[in-house]
């Protein structure tokens, strides 16, 4: 395997359909837990209090989900950032009879028809993928009345925006779930306050990540609230541990790290990218999802469990029948 691990993923093994549509609740989903060179263990979701110790902190993102998607006849527009100057990141993708696929069309100055007679121009290329546009109308509540979820090929049909909310999501401006967290239910919720770990919000709103591309991640909208940050300092002063529930999480909490690893209260734009050359300051754990071959996200789990656990737990998820992607199993990685 390379240092963002390469393997192969069965089709099998990506999750098709929420796990309610399985007949799961949220928090039945498989939970497999890593702990350095210890054999990974495997669980429920629902066990997660149990297996974290009083003290300890659990960090969220709170960004709800857009129904970012809009679709034309053979045209799919995935709306993917807001920028200061009023102009979104888009993605242009061809539509096909299961989802839709990368689309290399497009000119500087070209104008798109949408439904409810919006009109999209095209500005300029922002990179490879993405083109920098203008909508002739404010975006997020002409998605409210004209967009979907964004979804690829291996969810069979389209689900409702709800089925792509977490139980935290209360500040809108994603263009796709911060799905580590979507496990979590209010009862779940209760049951960890009671044993006494605690949860804290940040934000960070996720651009477009077409599974299809393995880029790094661009730059995305933040903030570290002060009480986060001070919950944080508090719990690692007191020997406690710090999980995010998310690499959102952990890329809004290593941005507003200092060298020293205490955080500060901060908000922006963040291109930080989490590599084992840099490593983690913040956090001491994370809980995620199961990621896709070569992907970035891999690099970060890397710099978090090591390579070598981090091989294991993954030969492990395949040989246990893991599931993968927004819908699937979930990973919690603990450093100590």
């Amino acid at each position: 395997m390379t240092l963002a691990l390469d393997f192969a993923l069965p089709p099998d093994l990506s999750a098709h359909e929420p796990p309610e549509a399985r007949g799961l609740s949220r928090d039945a989903v498989r939970l497999m837990v890593s702990r350095g060179d210890l054999a990974p263990s495997h669980h429920r979701f629902s066990d997660l209090p149990g297996l974290l110790y009083p003290g300890d902190l659990i960090v969220v993102n709170n960004s709800a989900t857009l129904p970012a998607a809009v679709r034309l006849d053979r045209l799919a527009v995935h709306f993917s950032t807001a920028r200061e100057d009023g102009t979104w990141l888009v993605e242009l993708r061809r539509r096909t009879s299961k989802a839709s696929e990368p689309y290399g069309g497009g000119e500087p100055g070209e104008w798109l028809p949408l439904p409810g007679r919006a009109t999209l121009r095209l500005l300029e290329r922002e990179t490879p993928r993405l083109w920098r546009a203008v909508l002739d109308r404010e975006v997020e509540p002409y998605l409210e009345a004209y967009g979907m979820p964004i979804r690829y090929s291996y969810v069979d049909r389209d689900w409702p925006i709800d089925a792509y909310q977490t139980v935290f999501a209360t500040v809108p401006g994603s263009a796709e779930m911060p799905s580590a967290a979507r496990p979590f239910t209010a009862d779940l919720v209760t049951a960890l306050v009671a044993r006494g770990i605690g949860i804290a919000p940040i934000t960070l709103h996720t651009g477009v990540a077409s599974p299809e591309k393995n880029e790094p991640p661009y730059a995305e909208r933040y903030e570290v609230p002060a009480s986060t940050a001070r919950l944080v300092n508090s719990a690692k002063e007191s020997g406690n541990r710090v999980v995010a529930a998310g690499t959102t999480v952990v890329r809004a909490l290593e941005t507003a790290a200092g060298a020293d690893g205490r955080v500060v209260a901060s908000a922006g734009w963040t291109g930080h990218v989490v590599t084992p050359s840099h490593g983690v300051r913040a956090v001491t754990g994370l809980i995620t999802g199961l990621h896709e071959p070569r992907s970035s996200h891999l690099l970060m789990l890397t710099a978090i469990a090591g390579k070598k656990a981090l091989a294991s737990a993954y030969e492990e998820a395949l040989r246990e029948g893991y599931l993968w992607h927004e819908f699937g199993d979930t990973h919690l990685i603990l450093m100590k």
